[in-house]
């Protein structure tokens, strides 16, 4: 949690006629970030939303400028709208979740206990509130991304994910559907970074409408798994140039600390004592071995020779 403390964090919401749900969702996410950051910033991308989820947000704006407004003149796509919300973000921490409510921000800090060790955290909904037919939508996407791209984890497109900065930094977004989940997991598995699973709670979706089922979503996710298929095998692991404290200065600081305890440890390991020994002893070492071998031999062949001695009784 110290990284909390020493950097600020992103949180993007896309949004796509979620005027019942917005306002909340960012309030939300307000009360936890106070909470947690000293340095934080939202982004609500509005994607072509044909309800007021626009004005809303721009009113939200106003009364806070930490939060701030991205709009797209048509609905360009999910992951058109996280793109837009990824390349405004300042700070070190980048969070994206849904504005439908079925996740709740306070569960955020499940996701910040692990990410000091992990480069990505991503929920999984280990209890799904979706009508069935959502459920084995995501099972069957789920099972065809394994098969093509190897990727396996839990819940692909559970919108509760954290990412350190240095993800986006090296990897690219193309896709503008649903798509984009898997394009970015699949990114950063290859590049060689670190990926942790937490579950999370997920809330049956009270207000609005899911278009995440829609079937032109799923002909363009299709589309865009097979037209990224060959991009995304070519993908090699990378070295990032950054460490998850202080860069070079840590990794420097991590090697004097090794060297001062190998001088501190030496004394008594005793691998090295045992070579130092017979480095600079050998001789005296072994002509000392070899006179207590000739000792014990002598004396050995001194008891064989010498007559056994009578007892009292038969002197009488």
């Amino acid at each position: 949690m110290a990284l909390a403390t020493k950097h600020g964090i992103t949180i993007i919401f896309p949004a796509y006629n979620e005027e019942e749900n917005i306002t909340k969702a960012v309030e939300q996410a307000i009360h936890c970030l106070e909470l947690l950051f000293l340095d934080w910033e939202i982004i609500v991308v509005n994607d072509g939303s044909r309800d007021r989820t626009g004005q809303i947000i721009d009113g939200l704006a106003r009364q806070d400028s930490r939060i701030r407004v991205v709009h797209h003149g048509k609905n360009e796509g999910y992951g058109a709208a996280l793109r837009s919300g990824i390349q405004r973000a300042h700070k070190e921490l980048i969070f994206f979740c849904d504005s439908d409510l079925q996740f709740h921000l306070n569960e955020l800090l499940l996701l910040l206990a692990w990410i000091e060790q992990y480069d990505i955290v991503i929920g999984y909904r280990f209890r799904r509130s979706d009508p069935f037919y959502r459920r084995l939508n995501a099972l069957g996407w789920k099972m065809l991304v394994r098969l093509l791209l190897g990727l396996k984890v839990r819940d692909i497109d559970c919108a509760f994910k954290l990412f350190r900065g240095a993800v986006f930094r090296a990897s690219g977004i193309n896709s503008v559907g649903a798509m984009v989940n898997t394009e970015i997991l699949v990114q950063a598995t290859r590049m060689g970074f670190k990926i942790k699973e937490v579950p999370v709670t997920h809330f049956p979706r009270l207000n609005g409408k899911q278009t995440g089922a829609n079937l032109w979503v799923i002909l363009k996710a299709f589309k865009e798994i097979f037209r990224l298929y060959h991009r995304l095998q070519k993908i090699s692991p990378i070295f990032i140039q950054h460490d998850r404290r202080q860069g070079q200065k840590a990794i420097e600081f991590v090697n004097r600390r090794c060297a001062e305890r190998r001088r501190v440890m030496l004394p008594i390991n005793f691998q090295d004592r045992r070579q130092r020994l017979f480095q600079t002893n050998a001789k005296e070492e072994l002509t000392f071995m070899t006179k207590q071998v000739a000792n014990v031999s002598h004396e050995h062949t001194q008891r064989a020779q010498s007559p056994p001695a009578k007892g009292g009784l038969a002197n009488e």
